[in-house]
């Protein structure tokens, strides 16, 4: 691919990716931290890159790659959406959308996902592309005890 090349590739994860894809996650959250849609890390760094390298190559993981980088990527079993984590300085090109196109291809018989509450930027994304909020929560099950909102697709309407 030429330096020139805006294309977005999506494909699987391989297991050389897993320090790009936790450099997205950590600067994807760090970014929502800082802005408040979502609660600060409650691990540090080399606890995070070590556990999503596992569960990258565990669970079903795919990157998106612009000009040879990761900038984004989706983690997801059988049900579960667990990650979609998109570079901030890649934030707003589709690039999340590509993803959750991807996995709703690979998934089409629905999945769920759970998001923080005061992420209320990637409710709205997950609601324009079809998921429906079906549960609330104040937060006592995940780590940061924020309160969260599960959200499913197909709509169980």
């Amino acid at each position: 691919m030429s330096s020139t090349d805006r294309r977005l590739v999506l494909r699987p994860a391989e297991p050389d990716d897993a320090d790009e894809v936790a450099g997205v996650y950590l600067a994807a959250r760090r970014a929502a931290a800082a802005s408040g849609a979502m609660p600060p890390p409650v691990h540090p760094d080399h606890e995070v890159r070590a556990w999503l390298a596992a569960r990258t190559a565990a669970d079903e993981t795919w990157v998106a790659e612009q000009d040879g980088a990761v900038v984004g990527y989706a983690r997801f079993t059988a049900e579960w959406l667990d990650d979609l984590y998109v570079h901030p300085d890649h934030a707003g090109g589709g690039v999340g959308s590509a993803l959750l196109e991807l996995v709703r291809g690979l998934r089409p018989g629905g999945f769920g996902l759970w998001v923080f509450e005061s992420n209320a930027g990637a409710r709205r994304f997950y609601r324009r592309h079809g998921l429906v909020e079906v549960e609330r929560t104040d937060g006592s099950g995940n780590e940061e005890r924020a309160p969260d909102v599960r959200m499913v697709w197909p709509d169980p309407a």
